[in-house]
């Protein structure tokens, strides 16, 4: 570690899994912040790891000590912690945080999506009184959104709370011309997990209500999950198995590609998502969103400026916004151009490390 440099240890799960936290991580340690700071990993929980039962049971019992004695051995300024607000993470991560103020660490609490702090405490007095003093002890909580600043803020008003959302790399995009007039059918993707939560099936229910009106449009499911079986059997139950390819997870230039191709992101999520990545990045690719004024969401778009916000749980909103699109290109074209420049403007990497080396700075 060099030694001129202020250092940051950043916990979190393994580099190289398939999650939203591992992504931030990455763009962390490869931004410029590295010109200022040096940063080094920590990994914590399961995502990523192939162990036994006996080796987790190891891990969670000792992995707090082994913390310890790292952060006696290499000492850094500021342990950036990334967690989520649901009972794994919490209750897993606590312990972490015990033992960097214990060593008095100047810390920063980051919360990747979950919960709200009351909902999330269960409006118990002893729960409520025991998320205050936790949320006391970091120097600084980041949340990804306006709406969770608000809520943390009101919760423990002595605490410190940045919002510092998510950021995508642009440079993939940045050539991409705006969408052409066509008549076309419309390609309508979703990319992420193959989770109930997601919204996903109320996707397929839209198509076979376009399929119903007489809306032709081709669909692509980009991800795997629990639910994929069951999807792929909705999608045969309701005669639209034809319209929709399963694409399995994609990585790299083969999501590029997809994002390249597609016309709408539709992602009728009811879930706590925090900022999703897949939004950002096919707004950057000029992709059009039809999704849900879930926590972050309506930071990043507004209804009618960069795509459209429908009710959750209602797939024939989904398909009024979608078949509104497709009866409308012009329209098409002005909110795929907003959605990039949206982007562009607020979302990308340099923004964000922009805003952690003056949070870094500050501590």
């Amino acid at each position: 570690m060099d030694a001129a440099k202020k250092s940051v240890v950043l916990f979190g799960p393994s580099l190289g899994a398939v999650s939203g936290v591992s992504t931030h991580l990455n763009q962390l340690l490869s931004s410029s912040l590295t010109q200022e700071f040096s940063l080094r990993h920590f990994l914590v929980g399961r995502e990523g790891r192939v162990e036994s039962g006996l080796a987790r049971m190891f891990r969670f019992v000792f992995s707090p000590v082994i913390l310890a004695g790292y952060l006696l051995r290499t000492r850094p300024d500021i342990v950036h912690l990334n967690t989520s607000i649901n009972r794994k993470a919490f209750w897993r991560d606590l312990g972490y945080l015990f033992v960097a103020r214990a060593l008095r660490r100047r810390t920063v609490y980051q919360v990747h999506g979950g919960e709200l702090p009351e909902d999330f405490a269960g409006h118990k007095r002893v729960r409520l009184a025991l998320l205050r003093w936790v949320l006391g002890l970091p120097q600084a909580v980041v949340v990804l959104a306006q709406c969770e600043q608000r809520a943390y803020r009101q919760f423990v008003p002595a605490t410190r709370v940045e919002v510092i959302p998510n950021a995508v790399d642009v440079r993939a995009a940045q050539d991409l011309a705006p969408r052409a007039a066509t008549t076309a059918p419309l390609h309508v993707v979703y990319v992420g997990r193959l989770a109930r939560t997601k919204g996903i099936f109320e996707i397929l229910e839209a198509v076979r209500l376009l399929q119903d009106r007489g809306t032709t449009v081709q669909v692509t499911l980009a991800g795997d999950g629990p639910e994929a079986e069951a999807l792929q059997a909705l999608a045969t139950r309701l005669g639209v198995a034809q319209r929709v390819r399963f694409a399995g997870p994609l990585f790299g230039a083969d999501k590029d590609r997809l994002w390249s191709s597609a016309d709408v992101f539709a992602f009728p999520t009811f879930h706590s998502e925090g900022l999703p990545y897949a939004l950002l990045e096919c707004m950057a690719f000029g992709v059009v969103p039809v999704t849900t004024a879930v926590a972050a969401i309506p930071d990043v778009m507004q209804d009618g400026v960069h795509g459209y916000l429908i009710p959750s749980k209602d797939p024939p909103a989904l398909a009024n916004a979608i078949a509104r699109l497709d009866a409308d290109r012009a329209s098409l074209q002005r909110l795929s151009a907003a959605s990039q420049q949206r982007i562009r403007e607020h979302y990308t990497l340099e923004r964000m490390a922009g805003e952690f080396r003056a949070l870094y700075e500050s501590l």
